[in-house]
């Protein structure tokens, strides 16, 4: 789940009214603004939000009801499930969202990716990728764009329709009230290609009507794992921000502490979870990029909640298998070769990789306190920065040649994780970030720094336990963690003694269930095979299992 933040909700409100007109989806959000901002500044916005009422309603054309006696004998062998993938327009989004629509094309299904044309350079190469893959997929991957507002488009700097290319507060409202200007061209996208299922991003809130509407099964995809979903169900239940400064989640399998500023802020906001649980119960289920065998407690825990249904298919980047997929996903715009030939050089397990993904921005002081820590740390390490992000220390990458390197950009992850010279990852406990550590079978130093992250923290470190973390225990966010801190759990990581090898034994053991449950008979690929086969089975039948919806 993820959360925006505005820092003018008044003018973002008048911009919605204006982009909307007479229609009522009114939303507005509430979002950390440390995204773009030093982490000791936080600034928020209240939103409110209405009801989903569209103006338009979209017809059900008949063939979509008809019965499977009313289709030829060829039909239901001969014509593939098509199904549609719509991701929020952020890389951590729109990467395993990707890695799923390959994964049902090359499971059979025509597969579709909506997105606005400034993202075809990040879905481009991997579709391209995976249409000339060997052997070939059944069904071609398309990619439709579905063209930016054109109300905001003058707006926004050219180009701009992806938040990792956002600077500042106000051009990432502007691009936030953008999306749901996409309703109706998406709707009418919808009627007119009538796919068998639609998987959405959560944020999407508004995809659940319009499918309703077309009689087409909506599948949530969430982003983090269902410990996550699980923890945010329980905090809601028990209104996590009435309670004291440091609290234990109840009724869940283990014993988790939580500090008041650790609970995402989306819980001050009442009126938008009730949207994002309205969208939930109209839709069929949600697709979990995790493995059962990582989660299994609260698996279990998630499918004893009544309506509730979830497929574990994960981890999805495990699917891709040669370096050319693994390094175009995404915008990979450093050449890796460079960087794996330099890890060529270095003892197995020697490397740290340090990445905060593709959002956190930190301040000048919480830079040069990282760099200063690699450097007296004595590990050798990886540090990728984001290019937009504040220089390191004059100096410092001189000092650190050969030991350490410094990359400025997207890189292809996957690939420098699963490199032998890499022997842990400093994170910012992003969901793809923790599941692509746990699939290269890596140990971590955990630097969660908004929204959900920090429940990710709590099971890596509390639940798996192969996590340290960078914090000092109940250690304000905001605050600059010092570089002899940086430079100690580097080394708690990376050293020799008991506790490290544990971690390091679990977390190989971890990787190899990963491995397995993406196998012939693993867990994941039985779910996978599980959901298309209901999907085929409701969409043969004319669609008479679907979710009944409540009427507005």
């Amino acid at each position: 789940m993820t959360l925006f933040c505005f820092s003018d909700g008044a003018v973002l409100l008048a911009s919605m009214k204006r982009l909307l007109g007479c229609r009522s989806l009114v939303l507005f959000f509430f979002l950390e603004a440390e995204t773009f901002r030093d982490q000791s500044e936080r600034h928020w916005s209240a939103a409110l939000l209405d009801s989903v009422h569209l103006a338009a309603r979209w017809p059900v054309p008949p063939h979509r009801l008809q019965s499977s006696s009313s289709m030829g004998p060829e039909t239901k062998t001969q014509v593939p499930l098509r199904v549609f993938f719509f991701p929020l327009m952020s890389p951590g989004h729109m990467i395993p969202m990707i890695d799923v629509a390959k994964l049902f094309a090359r499971h059979g299904a025509a597969t579709t990716i909506i997105t606005t044309p400034a993202n075809e350079p990040f879905a481009r190469p991997a579709i391209d990728r995976a249409n000339s893959s060997s052997p070939p997929l059944p069904h071609p991957i398309n990619l439709i764009f579905l063209p930016f507002p054109s109300s905001v488009h003058h707006l926004l700097p050219a180009g701009h329709e992806n938040f990792s290319s956002i600077t500042s507060d106000d051009d990432f409202n502007k691009l936030f009230t953008a999306l749901f200007a996409l309703d109706t061209p998406f709707g009418h996208l919808l009627q007119s290609h009538q796919p068998d299922c639609l998987v959405s991003d959560s944020v999407f809130t508004w995809s659940a009507a319009i499918s309703a509407d077309l009689n087409i099964p909506r599948l949530i995809f969430h982003g983090p794992g269902i410990f996550t979903l699980c923890i945010h169900d329980n905090l809601n239940l028990h209104d996590a921000y009435g309670q004291a400064t440091t609290f234990t989640i109840q009724d869940i399998p283990h014993d988790i502490h939580m500090n008041r500023w650790e609970v995402p802020n989306i819980f001050t906001l009442p009126m938008w979870l009730q949207m994002l649980r309205d969208a939930e119960d109209r839709s069929y289920g949600v697709v979990v990029n995790s493995f059962y065998e990582l989660e299994p407690d609260y698996a279990e825990l998630y499918r004893r909640k009544p309506g509730r249904r979830a497929w574990y298919i994960g981890p999805v980047s495990l699917y891709n298998e040669s370096a050319d997929e693994k390094a175009v996903r995404g915008l990979a715009e450093t050449e890796h070769e460079e960087l794996t030939s330099w890890l060529d050089t270095k003892p197995a397990g020697s490397v740290v990789y340090v990445s905060f993904g593709s959002l956190c921005v930190f301040s000048v002081d919480q830079v040069e306190e990282i760099a200063a820590g690699l450097e007296i740390s004595g590990h050798c390490f990886v540090w990728v920065v984001r290019d937009k992000g504040p220089s390191t220390p004059e100096g410092f990458e001189e000092r650190v040649k050969g030991r350490g390197v410094v990359v400025r950009g997207w890189v292809p992850q996957v690939v420098l994780l699963g490199h032998v010279a890499v022997g842990g990852f400093v994170n910012h406990c992003g969901w793809n970030s923790v599941l692509e550590g746990i699939s290269a079978g890596l140990p971590m130093v955990t630097w969660p720094l908004m929204h959900e992250q920090f429940i990710n923290e709590k099971l890596v470190n509390e639940v798996l336990g192969i996590g340290v973390t960078a914090r000092r225990e109940g250690q304000d966010p905001t605050v600059v963690i010092g570089r002899e801190e940086v430079a100690g759990a580097v080394r708690r990581l990376m050293d020799g003694g008991d506790e490290a090898e544990v971690r390091r034994g679990k977390a190989r053991e971890y990787a190899r269930m990963a491995r397995t449950a993406i196998e012939d008979g693993g867990s994941s690929r039985v779910d996978l095979n599980r959901l298309m086969d209901e999907l085929s089975q409701r969409r043969d039948v004319g669609g008479e299992e679907k979710v009944e919806f409540s009427s507005n």
